[in-house]
């Protein structure tokens, strides 16, 4: 891997200097230096300027973009432009677009219209890439390498016959022969079964349900070809420039069909792109979640956030602005939670195209504004955290997250679609996030030895290896909790018979006989005072011990909630949807059994997290509240300076980062 961190913690965003008079560049910079910026990624969306014909590179401008830049001391992560082809490509290649499932071709006019597999757009793309890299190798302004942008995002499925052909060839890769493919797909059933190879196509639109393996495969195989553009690139840059690379994945932005676990080891750091959610007034939790994803994907090593909004997007049905403050405290908690650094999409609010009304770094009305003052301050902000940048976050519960349950979760022909994978995710993080609890969101494969606590919500689908990491995890005695529809098939998407939850059975000791989801809005109680809805199955302990039964709904008397001594340690099951207040009290009992606290216990709505090196360790303090929150913490706050000396006290919607004294932050 390709060292990336510098001296300071990046600061900065999309710089796209083609939209603007090139007298505008110069004050540009003026501006960026004023608020701090060192990091700007260029030539993002440059494919059609850099390359107006086919073969016939224009570079003036961008060398005269770059020499501007280091001027100014702005590093630049540099674009392989190759994120949307240009409309001669299309003219010329009509093949090279994608089509929907029901045959619907995809035009250029936005962004993205290409077809993932397509050779030639494969073999463009890299002409392009080699000729950018011949040329700015040893540029000085250049410290990064961004290769796309945001891959997948809106032609991750193509269901043409250029794809339709790359899937058979994924296909013989994966199965080498028809008969094992057959077995995989159960085409046994409905009379599915294949005799060659040139029979199979996408899972295309049909009559009824598609084969549910056949669907599952092709998400994998979609997945792996936005993978394989990626390495495609990485590999032409890696031979001919010695900066890292990186590209920016969507972590924690509803994509769901990029394995983004898959891809970190083809990137010299995670970078990721999140965006708030406006409808949600709860959104700076799901922004810690996606953190915590997008440090788990990165294997626990701090990451870059390539992308977030200064205030509103424009994407949204409702592009509701960030009110004073937010700006700061949404970037501050992307730092706490492991990012060293922070950028935006954009440097200047576009005056045309689709985006106009997304903001910006420098908004329409200039720098005499809200946001451009709160983002002089993100960026003195940042230079005063300079010395936290590679160290890790502190954290001793993990939750697993799996693409592929995902997906599988999420297919058609299911017990209930008010299952979703999501959910319970995000449920139990919020829980966490609550009992001021930081948690790492990891893939099942990781090694689960440094934590205390994991939890495993809605893990339909699990590989034997991974079910058997989780027994040795609590047989060395840690707690693990599993919610229901886990553990139901294996990664051929076939039911594990014998019983529910499949893979855990006999982890958990129990065993359910049928499923019994809800209605749509039926709640059932507990008999121990909580409330569930969409989802209670028929359990029966098999070893575990009941803690709580239904008292009515479809299966009074029947368990609910159970625990199962495991060696050293204990596997709780979670049979039905607890509401908000049984499931902050569910995590409470599993996080005083298995010895976790919070970093500083806080009032509720205040965020505490903490980093730490071999050596030091930082508190940060996010108040997401109307009121002072209070705390007990020794140190020095990095933002103002001012030291405390066992009580700390952070104003409403403020942020304080203490370098914590060595006794206070090992108690």
């Amino acid at each position: 891997m390709r060292r990336w961190q510098g001296d300071q913690i990046f600061f900065g965003g999309d710089y796209n200097p083609e939209q603007w008079p090139e007298e505008t560049w110069a004050e540009d910079v003026d501006l960026m230096r004023r608020a701090g910026v060192n990091l700007v990624s260029v030539g993002i969306f440059s494919w059609a300027l850099l390359e107006p014909a086919p073969g016939r590179y224009e570079f003036g401008w961008l060398d005269r973009v770059l020499d501007l830049l280091h001027a100014g001391g702005i590093g630049v992560d540099l674009a392989t432009a190759t994120a949307s082809p240009p409309p001669w490509l299309a003219r010329a290649h009509p093949e090279t677009l994608p089509r929907r499932a029901d045959g619907t071709v995809l035009w250029p006019g936005g962004r993205q219209a290409y077809c993932p597999s397509s050779p030639v757009f494969r073999d463009r793309s890299l002409a392009l890439v080699e000729a950018i890299a011949g040329r700015y190798a040893e540029h000085p302004a250049v410290v990064m390498w961004h290769v796309s942008n945001e891959l997948g995002c809106h032609n991750v499925h193509c269901y043409c016959d250029v794809s339709a052909e790359a899937f058979r060839t994924w296909l013989r890769d994966r199965y080498g022969d028809l008969d094992r493919l057959n077995a995989a797909w159960g085409t046994a059933f409905w009379t599915q079964r294949y005799g060659d190879w040139a029979e199979i196509n996408p899972p295309r639109t049909a009559p009824t349900f598609a084969n549910p393996t056949q669907q599952l495969d092709f998400l994998r195989f979609s997945s792996d070809e936005q993978r394989a553009q990626l390495r495609a690139e990485r590999e032409v840059l890696r031979r001919l420039v010695r900066q890292p690379v990186t590209t920016n994945f969507m972590i924690g932005t509803g994509i769901k069909y990029l394995d983004y676990h898959s891809w970190a080891g083809d990137v010299d750091l995670v970078a990721n792109d999140h965006y708030l959610t406006a409808a949600d007034p709860r959104a700076h939790v799901n922004l810690a979640l996606s953190a915590d994803h997008t440090r788990g994907v990165a294997g626990g090593e701090p990451w870059l956030l390539m992308e977030h909004s200064t205030s509103a997007v424009n994407w949204q049905p409702r592009n509701v602005a960030k009110t004073p403050g937010q700006l700061r405290r949404n970037s501050l908690a992307h730092v706490a939670r492991g990012a060293d650094g922070v950028l935006f999409f954009q440097w200047r609010a576009s005056r045309a195209g689709a985006e106009k009304f997304h903001s910006a770094l420098v908004p329409h009305a200039g720098p005499d504004t809200k946001v451009f003052r709160e983002v002089c301050q993100l960026g003195a902000d940042l230079g005063a955290l300079a010395e936290v940048r590679g160290s890790r976050v502190d954290a001793d519960v993990a939750i697993l997250f799996d693409y592929e349950a995902w997906w599988g979760v999420e297919l058609d022909s299911h017990p209930s679609v008010d299952v979703t994978y999501s959910d319970r995710l995000a449920a139990l993080h919020d829980a966490l996030w609550r009992a001021g609890i930081t948690a790492d969101v990891v893939h099942p494969s990781t090694d689960l030895g440094r934590y205390r606590l994991v939890l495993a919500p809605t893990l339909y689908l699990v590989r034997d290896a991974d079910a058997d990491a989780l027994r040795r995890f609590v047989e060395g005695g840690g707690t693990a909790l599993v919610t229901y529809f886990s553990g139901v098939v294996d990664e051929n998407d076939h039911i594990r018979l014998g019983g529910y939850p499949g893979a855990f059975r006999e982890l958990l000791g129990v065993r359910t006989e049928e499923f019994f989801p809800l209605r749509a809005g039926e709640r059932v109680r507990l008999d121990d005072g909580a409330t569930a809805d969409v989802w209670t199955e028929w359990l029966h302990p098999e070893g575990a011990e009941v803690l709580a039964s239904y008292a009515d709904g479809p299966l009074p008397g029947v368990a609910a909630v159970t625990r199962h001594a495991v060696g050293e340690g204990a596997a709780w099951y979670l049979g039905t949807r607890l509401d908000e207040a049984a499931t902050d009290a569910l995590v409470a009992r599993l996080v005083a059994e298995s010895g976790v606290r919070p970093a500083v216990p806080a009032a509720p709505g205040v965020e505490v997290v903490r980093r730490r090196d071999d050596e030091r360790s930082w508190l940060f303090v996010i108040n997401h509240t109307g009121d002072p929150a209070r705390l007990s913490v020794s140190g020095v706050d990095l933002l103002t300076g001012a030291r405390c000396d066992g009580e700390l006290t952070v104003p409403a919607g403020e942020v304080a980062v203490i370098r914590e004294d060595p006794a206070a932050a090992a108690a």
